[in-house]
This record gives C-alpha cells, structure tokens and sequence, in this order.
C-alpha cells in the first residue's frame, strides 16, 4: 500500500530527474553563480512579476527561517495561524535559529483574516512586547483549505496598513493555484504579497524551495541571511536545475493537479462510507477524516497517515503528483473493509 502520510513521501518526478542529470555536466561556477539559477531569475519573473528575485534554498523549514529573518528586525514578530508550519512543526527552528517571537492565533480552518491578524497585531510601541512586524500565511493550509485572491489582497491590505509586511508560505502553493485555477501572480504579487516560497519538494522535486523576493524594501540582504543559515547550496545548480524543470511547460501545474484531484476523488468517495467524516474541505491535496479510534488503530497496520492534532481519531492523507485512480480506488477499498471489521 503506498503512503498517504505526506507529500514530501512521494519520489522525485522523472523530468526532475532527468534535469539534475543534465545538469551534471563538467564543471560549473558554485553557490548560484551558474546558468541554470540565471535562467531560473528569468523564468520566476515570468511567474511572479519584473520585480521578483528567487534564491534557492535546501528545505522548507530554511525558506521560512531565510525569509523571515530577512523580514524582522531583532526585536520584532511574526503572526500566524496556530495550525500554520511556522508555529506548530518546524522545532521552533523561527524563534531558535531566527530569533523571532511567533504570535499565534487559533483559526477554525487554518486561514487568517484581518480580524483575527488584529488579535495579535497590537502593542506596536510597548517596549515591553516583540512588536508585530509580519503577517505569514500558509498558501494552501496545513488544513487543505485554499485563500481565494480577494481574501489574501484584503489580508495584504490590511497588514499594510499596519505597517507590517506579508510573507506567504508557498510549500503547496501550486496546488492553490491548480485549485483555482489561476497564475501564480494572482495569488502572490497581484494582491500584495512581499516574500513568498515556492515550494518544489511536495511537487515532484528531489529537493529544494524558492525565496522569491516581490518587494525588495521587504527583506534587506536576503542574500546574507541565506548564507549564514546555512541554507546557500554549493553546488546550486542542482536545485535550480529541478526548478527550470518544474517551470517548464508548466510540469508544476500538471503535477499540483493531479495532485488535487486525487484528493478531491479520494473525499467523494471516503464520504460514502458509513462512519467516516471528512473535517474539512478538500480544496488542495489534502484529506482530514474522523475516524473511530480502534479503526484508526487497525487501518494504521495497512496505511501509512498522519494522525492529526486528536490523536486517535482525526488523521491526515496526503496525495501527490504520482497518486493514481487506481491507488485511491485501494485505499477506498481498505478504510471500508477496516471499517466493517472494527
């Protein structure tokens, strides 16, 4: 049975691959100074706007540290949704490696809005409190739910006003985009977003995520920030190599879809299991269901999941770019008979 415990368990997509080995020809020029990352500047821009610079960085968890460092001053903050990676799963690595106080707020669906950005956004000129600077959202949620592109413009808007700035936790933002379909720069530089990641790893890359800079005033140095977090490959090529693959003739797209529509296939046809309760929309490539405990216990022996949150009775499933009809039709088939036999 294959894993449906996270995308990031899914192998590396045969064009990506066949990207790395091309690029592993002779010698080239290290830490970005290659022409796989020059060309990589132009195809970003052609995604996200004549402003926007990409650096390449080695995981999720750094696109975030890099960007956020890059974003606050020593004394300042970041606000996010309690669910988001930023707070709940990345070890602390935004307060321990960069130094940010991270303001959490609980969200029913894993998405901000202006109104619970405020709850947190306050004391700007108490000494006493780290003073809000940025506003990070998680572009798809870690509860699968997709921001439409008004809802994140009145976001930018009103952290703007504030005086904060927005970054935009891309690591499954193709699959927002696939979800709406719509470009990526009606989700990032069109509503206002200032720094984002673009995640590659969940969508059939070996690894490696972009920081993807709109507004430079944003993020000062970036370029340093990279450097002295340990996130500037040496032999960068590498990583840029699988991105130009991905932004060729839009595989991302192609992979993000295939993606969503093996979870939007797998939620319709878990929903007509008697005593199986999907929790949340399934908008992007995610699957949250209530299950009975001892089902959860039992379908554990057979499926690899994630237990989310409530352990013992919510758990996560997570379809990638390489998720086929016939794989759902087997995992269909086994949460049923775990069912009728629990």
């Amino acid at each position: 049975m294959r894993g449906f415990a996270s995308d990031n368990c899914s192998g590396v997509h045969p064009a990506v691959l066949a990207a790395i080995a091309a690029a592993n020809t002779g010698h080239a020029a290290s830490y970005g100074d290659d022409p796989w990352t020059t060309e990589l500047q132009d195809r970003v821009r052609e995604h996200f706007g004549p402003t926007a610079t990409a650096y390449p960085v080695l995981t999720g968890t750094g696109a975030n540290v890099v960007a956020l460092q890059a974003m606050c001053h020593r004394w300042g903050a970041v606000v996010t949704a309690a669910s988001a990676h930023v707070a709940y799963d990345e070890c602390g690595a935004p307060e321990k490696i960069g130094g940010l106080k991270v303001y959490e707020v609980e969200t029913p669906d894993g998405k901000l809005t202006p109104e619970l950005v405020s709850r947190q956004a306050r004391g700007f000129d108490d000494v006493h409190r780290a003073r809000p600077e940025v506003v990070s959202l998680t572009q798809s949620t870690e509860l699968g739910t997709v921001y439409r592109p008004d809802e994140l413009a009145a976001l930018c808007e009103h952290a703007h006003g504030l005086g904060m700035t927005v970054y935009l936790d891309g690591a499954r933002l193709a699959n927002a985009a696939a979800c709406l379909d719509v470009p990526l720069a009606a989700l990032t530089v069109d509503v206002g977003v200032d720094v984002l990641s673009f995640g590659g790893t969940k969508n059939g890359a070996l690894l490696g995520e972009l920081v993807v800079v709109l507004d430079p005033a944003a993020a000062g140095r970036v370029d340093y920030v990279r450097k002295f977090s340990a996130q500037l490959a040496s032999k960068l090529r590498f990583v840029s190599a699988q991105f130009l693959a991905l932004f060729a003739d839009d595989l991302w797209l192609a992979n993000a879809r295939q993606a969503n529509a093996a979870a939007t296939e797998l939620r319709a046809a878990l929903a007509g299991v008697e005593g199986v309760e999907v929790c949340h929309p399934v908008e992007a490539n995610a699957v949250f269901l209530r299950l009975p405990a001892r089902t959860v216990r039992a379908l554990a022996e057979q499926v690899a999941f994630q237990v989310w949150n409530t352990p013992g009775t919510q758990i996560r499933l997570m379809t990638s770019f390489d998720t086929t009809e016939s794989v759902v039709h087997e995992l269909v088939r086994v949460v049923r008979t775990t069912m009728e036999d629990t």
